[in-house]
């Protein structure tokens, strides 16, 4: 059996690349992020675990807006390792005119500490920031056993 240790990347088509690339060195930026990759119409940036991608959508694929509901890509969560962090990030997000889906608010359905926000990229790929206490219980169970 083989042992998944990670995500290694996400990659998402965006309409408008410059755009995009502008809102992600932003965002990204903000969230420890490095512009890592570029080439053709492809943009990779990392924190050292993960990469995240964007690429241009084609012709085709540029006809018709992302609609949050269709099959497909639903939201990218990133997690943070303080509460703190996803105040921070909200308030970056304000002052940048990014559009909120949900500010930042308590979860307590998802499991204890579950704290996020929500929000939407240039193209409406929703996007969201969380911390969340119980995992963070579980890792730290986990190396104390170790």
């Amino acid at each position: 059996m083989v042992n998944v240790i990670g995500i290694d990347h996400l990659a998402i088509r965006v309409s408008d690349l410059e755009h995009s690339r502008a809102f992600y060195d932003q965002v990204l930026g903000f969230l420890g992020f490095t512009l890592e990759w570029e080439f053709d119409r492809v943009i990779g940036w990392t924190n050292g675990e993960t990469l995240f991608w964007i690429a241009e959508a084609d012709a085709q694929g540029r006809k018709h807006k992302h609609r949050t509901g269709d099959v497909g890509y639903h939201h990218y969560a990133f997690e943070l390792g303080a509460r703190e962090d996803v105040d921070a990030l909200y308030a970056f997000l304000l002052d940048q005119r990014v559009s909120i889906v949900d500010a930042p608010t308590d979860y307590p359905d998802y499991g204890e500490g579950y704290y996020a926000v929500y929000f939407l990229d240039p193209d409406g790929l929703k996007l969201e920031v969380m911390f969340f206490l119980e995992k963070q219980k579980r890792r730290q169970l986990g190396r104390s056993r170790n």
